[in-house]
């Protein structure tokens, strides 16, 4: 084999391990928002098959029309999750660790929550004084259930996640 060939070859070579190298590395993230379901299809009408928690990590293993497929650290089996619940970010719910200058801001955990804590809330109360929470207080403590969500979306012709159902 001629030198020039053997440069092709060598060049060919280093190009396909470094790009079938970049597909090894998996993208860890974390869930940023108190409670998460993972889904068995791309779409908020996927089955639920599990729950993750805020600070969880999980492996990225793909990703289509804004879900994530993922594995939650520990389990065995993937799921779908919206990419809105994720972040790049690692977060660290115990002070004292080395990497704790990672960790999400008071603001980012309330915020996660879809609400606020209670420091913000006494704050915000502070400054509104003749505000009534008991309207909010009730939306918080909302819960609906996944065949009632399914029923509502079904009736509207809604197709969440742009999949099909």
């Amino acid at each position: 084999m001629s030198l020039g060939k053997r440069t092709l070859l060598a060049f060919v070579m280093s190009v396909f391990l470094l790009t079938s190298g970049v597909g090894l590395a998996a993208t860890m993230k974390s869930v940023q928002i108190k409670e998460g379901a993972l889904r068995s299809t791309p779409s908020f009408m996927g089955k639920i098959i599990a729950k993750v928690f805020y600070g969880d990590r999980v492996e990225e293993m793909a990703s289509k029309n804004g879900w994530a497929k993922v594995m939650p650290a520990g389990k065995t089996q993937p799921g779908w999750i919206h990419d809105s619940a994720l972040t790049h970010k690692k977060i660290v719910l115990t002070a004292g660790k080395g990497d704790v200058d990672q960790a999400a801001t008071g603001d980012e955990i309330a915020l996660a929550g879809k609400g606020f804590n209670d420091q913000v809330e006494n704050a915000f109360k502070e400054k509104n004084p003749k505000m009534d929470f008991k309207m909010i207080d009730q939306m918080e403590n909302m819960v609906v259930s996944d065949s009632r969500m399914r029923q509502f979306l079904q009736a509207g012709q809604v197709h969440p996640g742009g999949g099909s159902q």
